[in-house]
């Protein structure tokens, strides 16, 4: 980039101030913000965390049984959510670039509502399915468009840590369902004698937290990279103006508006560059110019590799087995020996706890210790979990009852993977995928990311029955090794973005091959001079000089 520009960013960081809990403290209203639309998440894993407790219900069973009693059939009632998700979250993509990030989520929660009245009403598997269907496709937009709005309102000296909300909010989510689902089982007993309003009651609990951020987010602004898109710069002056706490007219502020209207301008001219039959407004024009915007995350030489990275990390995430565990969770308790009915769904109800307890850290740490030891930290304890608990059950799943020692050793490192996921690709692979892309093409390279995590989810959700009862232990082999493939692929190919912020996110790429063509760096260079930012706030003294050098 320019000097200038390089001076600016400088600038902008020594007025930031720290990240961490200081830094959450000092931007009290944007953490404020992140953790209301981080309801979000809280929604959706609530759905997955509540349905496995409630898949074994007697009750359930009674009602459904001639679906949860076949495997494949069971792992379609799981996986249907995972399949409409996956089409929420392609058609989030020009959504969220039209009707913006907020009235996106807005949409979302419209549509999850309709779902959740289908399943709690459900009289026969139809409902169930059909419910889990359209509740999916709400799920998957949220799962989208909340870290990408939190991204876009959060500084960079937090954004980690206020999108890692999101993930806290999840485990948050998961830990509530599962104490839920316990305590609603006894209702009319635990036989088959237990009331139908015990796997009704915490379905219908969706409907609360639902309507709260539905509410709130009519009083939410619009995310100020969305509205400087849209032409709107003095709203989005604004919105940054509140976020921070500070006047219109400060220098932080006038900093970061820029730095946001510079990258804007830059992918705008490109665009016209690239593309110049569809530049003239008209809806056709908008349709192929959006297409061509999908096409080129992979025939674009600079976006290819973000594309890459994001859908591939997303890939990882779910082969981790984390919804495997999740999913079937008073299943898999009870296959490594725990007896009865109550004992499996506290060990579940333990997952939640575990997970939640270790993603608080992630919020508060992740943008001083960077994504990469993180995610690889995180990879590399989950397969030793999941192969050590292989060969547990290899030694001694034909007689639990007889090595209860080594039963509840497995069950303290199902605990401990939840540990391992919650503080690291839970929170962080959301992170990094919800900050790589440029202002262009955001919602629609999210959308292909989000798209890869859910397809792979219901993947996972199908055929997890099947591969708990035919491969026993090597089921855990089996996410043991994508765990360890994970890790080395972050070790090896995925570039640091810590500290870095969203408009300087072509550098970090840099080091992957995706440089910006010569022409297209004299374009953003023209753009800084053009818009001021190395006159206007940055004056050639000393100190400058002494930045501008070190960086």
């Amino acid at each position: 980039m320019a000097g200038g520009a390089v001076v600016s960013t400088n600038r902008r960081r020594a007025l930031a101030g720290e990240s961490g809990w200081r830094g959450l403290v000092r931007n009290r209203r944007i953490f404020a913000m992140a953790v209301f639309a981080s309801l979000g998440g809280f929604l959706s894993e609530y759905l997955q965390g509540v349905f496995s407790s409630v898949l074994p219900m007697h009750a359930f069973t009674n009602r459904m049984h001639s679906w949860t009693d076949d495997t494949g059939r069971k792992g379609w009632l799981v996986a249907i959510l995972e399949l409409g998700a996956w089409v929420g979250v392609l058609a989030t993509g020009p959504l969220a670039d039209i009707l913006s990030r907020k009235n996106t989520i807005l949409l979302a929660v419209v549509i999850f509502c309709i779902g959740v009245v289908f399943q709690t009403a459900a009289q026969n598997p139809s409902w169930i399915l059909g419910g889990r269907f359209v509740t999916g496709m709400g799920v998957g937009s949220l799962s989208m468009a909340v870290p990408l709005y939190n991204a876009e309102m959060s500084p960079p000296e937090v954004r980690g840590s206020l999108v890692a909300l999101q993930q806290l909010a999840i485990t948050f989510g998961i830990m509530i369902s599962f104490w839920i689902d316990f305590g609603t089982n006894f209702i009319g007993g635990t036989g088959d004698t237990q009331s139908e309003a015990a796997w009704r009651i915490p379905l219908a609990l969706q409907l609360v937290p639902a309507l709260v951020l539905g509410v709130g987010m009519i009083f939410m602004p619009f995310s100020p990279r969305w509205l400087v898109n849209q032409g709107r710069d003095d709203e989005a002056i604004t919105v940054l103006s509140n976020a921070r706490g500070l006047a219109p007219d400060n220098e932080l502020v006038k900093i970061e508006f820029l730095e946001i209207k510079a990258q804007h301008l830059f992918e705008q001219e490109t665009s016209r560059a690239r593309f110049p039959l569809y530049q003239d407004g008209s809806r056709s024009s908008n349709f192929k110019l959006g297409m061509e915007e999908y096409m080129s995350l992979f025939t674009n030489r600079a976006l290819l590799w973000r594309t890459a990275v994001g859908s591939i990390t997303m890939f990882f995430q779910q082969w981790t087995g984390v919804n495997a565990i999740l999913y079937y969770a008073p299943t898999i308790f009870t296959n490594l020996g725990l007896q009865g009915n109550t004992v499996p769904l506290l060990a579940t109800g333990v997952v939640g706890i575990a997970m939640f307890l270790a993603t608080i850290p992630a919020v508060i740490w992740i943008d001083q210790v960077g994504r990469k030891p993180v995610l690889v930290s995180g990879a590399f304890l989950m397969a030793a979990c999941h192969l050590i608990v292989a060969i547990l059950t290899a030694r001694f799943q034909s007689d639990w009852p007889a090595h209860s020692a080594a039963g509840w050793a497995a069950c303290a490192l199902v605990w401990l993977f939840a540990v391992a996921f919650g503080y690291s690709w839970g929170p962080c692979g959301w992170v990094l995928v919800a900050e790589i892309y440029p202002l262009s093409v955001r919602g629609k390279a999210m959308s292909v990311a989000s798209s890869s995590n859910w397809m792979n989810n219901f993947i996972v959700g199908q055929v997890t029955p099947t591969m708990i009862e035919h491969l026993t232990f090597g089921t855990f082999i089996f996410f043991g090794v994508f765990s360890l493939l994970g890790g080395l692929f972050i070790l090896f190919l995925v570039p640091e973005t810590k500290g870095v912020t969203l408009e300087e996110m072509e550098e970090v790429f840099d080091t992957t091959g995706s440089n910006l063509a010569v022409e297209d760096q004299k374009r953003l260079d023209a753009i800084h001079q053009r818009l001021g930012l190395i006159d206007d706030f940055h004056p050639k003294d000393s100190h400058d000089d002494d930045l501008a050098m070190k960086a």
